[in-house]
């Protein structure tokens, strides 16, 4: 350390900070880590150098600014200095086939990072190993990465992004070989291989260089063009699409969407929409909103309404600012605005894609072949669908990794996998793209509505019609904020020891009886023969789903990301039952009974969502 600068008197603190200040060449980090220990800011110096980012299967997620507890120069240089090492065990021909790495447009000044400069960083360190880097050379949506890593036949794939969290926030996300997101064992592997290789390699800060060298290569020209030319594939009503009048509006939320959303629309002959001009360019400061993030529903989508109210528009598409989720309102006729949820939109593009489908493939076995896929927490709408048209319906546990690798291996056994959804807003509606796609989503969105239009049929009510025809499923989801961990186990372990005997969950929740209870935390399914859960576990995370008599459907779970407990449930009713106000009554009453003999949030002091 340098000479000038007093010990923090934390022995294990001044051991960090000393290896800092030696491995980093970012002069801003390097000033703000100085500042702080001229400051005797200790605690602060904690925060950032107590521990190392986690790197799980989504990655890394962070915030910028100094230590190797968030996201720098420095950390993104050791973390990619690991999955290299990675790599180069797994692979024999990694220097043949190589990786591509793509960013989103965030920013922070104030510690000198942002996801291009990341993700110049990580190409510098591939290239000092003799291992070609397909480097996009302008921001791109999170789903080109995955469409590149497949179409180029690459063993991997970085997309430097935070998707939608907050401003201050990057990330570091991760793709196989089979372009799906990566899952265990790699994350241990390369968490490994990153601990042990903290020490920059000579040429990994020269980005200069690297740049320059044959072994760096700019993909976007071709991944743009082969991109839309894949999702063309999914547009079955062109000429239709040529004469609609339908009026969209769409917001990118300063992401990187505005550009592909549009050609995406020239791609399907789909007029283009409108869009909200204070959000369509890149910003990292994310100005007209609080968080970036379409799910959190009308805040996000003000100015979005205020333009369609303009220009006469019915519909407003949002995509989060890395285009990989897409959010979906609607006018309704009282002049109210309708923001569909995840599984609300699950159902109709669940149904669109399986109408496109059974157009071409009006034979009758074609469906035996056919494979839809969800996640544990989204509805269970796709099965009711499954069950009636005959094609086969899968859950996987929560995350796109999981849907994507499950189809990666359904694709390569000859089946035919059409779409897959997460509650989150999240959509495959491609096998191009082996995880949720906000763009081909938006273009497949945009002619849904088109077609919804000559029939003089709104989103709203065709999902009335899809709940008519295959049954109401009315979803009610929310969460708690806690942030003590040991509250949080003891609430689930009073769950799994109800009675005081181990494995003796509720088998009633008020007035209302349990039927079954699944724990991937533990591993228990009472549905099974053998008591033993089909879907994979984890001891790390808290999840168990209780299934009621009347047709509930409840899973309490961790948040891997925040200090949150969530909940989802979902009544699903037989076709013929549409007594919807009674349905939703019945969900509600079944809600307030977990929460309050399942959360006990008095007791266990829970935080419930804010308003």
């Amino acid at each position: 350390m340098d000479s000038g600068l007093c010990p923090t008197g934390d022995a294990a603190l001044d051991q960090a900070l000393t290896q800092w200040l030696l491995y980093d060449k970012n002069p801003k980090t390097v000033a703000l880590v100085q500042d702080l220990v001229k400051e005797g800011a200790v605690e602060t110096l904690k925060k950032c150098f107590s521990s190392r980012m986690e790197f799980g299967t989504a990655g890394l997620r962070a915030v910028m600014g100094p230590g190797i507890s968030c996201m720098n120069d420095l950390t993104i240089i050791q973390t990619t200095q690991g999955f290299c090492q990675y790599l180069e065990d797994s692979f024999g021909n990694l220097k043949e086939r190589g990786v591509v790495i793509g960013y989103d447009a965030r920013a922070h000044p104030a510690s000198g990072g942002s996801s291009k400069r990341f993700a110049s960083l990580a190409a510098a360190v591939f290239i000092s190993r003799g291992v070609p880097v397909h480097l996009f050379s302008d921001i791109t949506p999170t789903p080109f990465v995955p469409f590149a890593v497949s179409h180029l036949s690459l063993c991997a794939g970085i997309m430097v992004t935070a998707s939608h969290n907050p401003k201050q926030d990057n990330g570091y996300k991760v793709y196989w070989e089979n372009g799906a997101q990566i899952v265990s064992p790699h994350d241990k592997g390369i968490s490994k291989a990153i601990e042990e290789n903290l020490e920059p390699w000579p040429e990994s800060w020269n980005t200069e260089d690297a740049l320059k060298n044959p072994l760096h290569n700019d993909p976007y020209a071709v991944i743009h063009s082969e991109y839309f030319k894949a999702i063309q594939k999914h547009c079955h009503h062109r000429e239709l699409n040529k004469r609609s009048n339908v009026k969209i509006v769409h917001t990118s939320v300063h992401g990187v969407g505005h550009t592909f959303v549009q050609e995406a629309f020239k791609a399907f002959n789909l007029h283009l929409p409108y869009a909200v001009e204070e959000q369509k360019d890149p910003d990292p400061e994310f100005p007209t909103v609080k968080y970036p993030n379409p799910e959190e529903g009308k805040g996000v989508l003000t100015l979005s309404f205020a333009l369609a109210e303009k220009e006469g528009a019915a519909v407003v598409l949002a995509n989060d600012p890395d285009a990989d989720r897409l959010a979906i309102a609607e006018k309704q006729e009282s002049g109210q605005w309708r923001v569909f949820s995840g599984n609300e939109l699950g159902a109709l593009l669940g149904w669109w894609m399986f109408r496109c489908w059974k157009q071409q493939n009006p034979d009758d076995a074609a469906v035996k072949n056919l494979y839809m896929l969800s996640s544990t927490v989204s509805s269970k709408i796709l099965r009711a669908i499954a069950l009636k048209e005959g094609f086969h319906f899968e859950e996987t546990l929560t995350g796109f990794k999981w849907m994507g690798n499950r189809a990666s291996t359904l694709l390569e056994q000859g089946k035919s996998v059409l779409f897959a959804f997460e509650e989150a807003i999240g959509y495959m509606c491609s096998p191009s793209v082996l995880d949720k796609d906000g763009v081909s989503a938006a273009a497949i969105a945009g002619e849904m509505i088109s077609y919804l239009d000559t029939k003089n049929t709104s989103l709203s009510q065709q999902l009335t019609a899809i709940y008519e025809e295959y049954g109401y499923h009315i979803t009610k989801n929310s969460y708690f904020i806690c942030h003590d961990q040991d509250v949080i186990l003891s609430l689930f372990e009073r769950l799994r020891n109800y009675s005081g005997q181990k494995d003796s969950y509720p088998t009633e929740c008020g007035r209302f009886s349990i039927s079954a209870v699944r724990d991937l935390t533990t591993g228990y399914d009472s549905n099974q023969p053998d008591n033993k859960a089909i879907l994979p576990t984890s001891s790390s995370s808290q999840m168990i789903t209780f299934t009621f008599s009347n047709g509930g459907v409840a899973t309490m779970r961790t948040s891997g990301t925040e200090p949150k407990i969530k909940y989802y449930t979902e009544l699903c009713a037989a076709p013929g039952n549409s007594d919807v106000m009674q349905l939703k009554k019945e969900l509600d009453e079944l809600v307030d009974a977990i929460v309050e003999n399942f959360f006990e949030p008095q007791k266990n002091k829970l935080q419930p969502k804010p308003e």
